[in-house]
């Protein structure tokens, strides 16, 4: 019964330390990366998305709860490979609302004006990574399958930070990256062009080996 107290102690006390130290663990530095197969970590990758509404402003949104895996060799960065699955149905915003007109279904068994409510999961999986000159990123071209549909994507990815995990023990890589899509093209259409039909994507990801 005191494992829970006990857990949340020793965690207390890691944090302490890491404050203590002064700086955090990973670091922008391409050295302190590892090669070898890398596995997403789902509680600190996130995939946001922005789209116009109505001409006046931009709404936002997240993906969570990510899972898939980096192949990465630092040595041959072309060679790169990266698979990742994302769970349409956790999509979220910061209205209950809007987040409920996203899942809903059509009345009448028709197409639903967005996900509905039993969406598959979106997977982006890597065709070709093409490193930039600046040794620090680089666009990232694969099919991302989405409502049933496959088309190619390109992501811009930067490499954010690298090191060892001392609350894991694992070591961690992280890339920002960002993406633009025309959500029609995937079989989205609702409500264009009163919402936008472009979605610009801004992703953060952590992958631990």
């Amino acid at each position: 019964m005191f494992r829970p107290a006990l857990a949340a102690l020793a965690l207390l006390g890691t944090s302490a330390a890491l404050w203590a130290a002064g700086s955090p663990p990973g670091a922008p530095d391409p050295a302190r990366v590892t090669a070898g197969t890398y596995k997403v970590d789902p509680l600190h990758t996130l995939v946001g998305w922005k789209v116009n509404h109505l001409g006046f402003n931009d709404y936002f949104g997240l993906f969570g709860s990510v899972s898939g895996s980096l192949v990465l060799d630092p040595a041959d960065l072309s060679a790169a490979r990266v698979a990742v699955r994302i769970p349409v149905r956790k999509v979220i915003t910061a209205s209950e609302g809007l987040t409920g007109h996203l899942l809903r279904d059509a009345k009448g068994g028709g197409k639903p004006d967005y996900f509905g409510s039993r969406p598959g999961d979106a997977l982006f999986v890597s065709t070709k990574v093409s490193p930039m000159d600046d040794g620090r990123s680089a666009a990232i071209d694969g099919n991302l399958t989405l409502n049933g549909v496959t088309k190619p994507l390109t992501i811009l990815a930067t490499f954010s930070g690298a090191g060892k995990n001392p609350l894991s023990g694992k070591q961690t890589v992280g890339f920002h990256g960002a993406a633009t899509l025309k959500r029609s093209d995937w079989g989205l259409s609702g409500d264009v062009p009163l919402v936008g039909d472009q979605v610009s994507l801004s992703i953060t990801a952590a992958f631990e080996k």
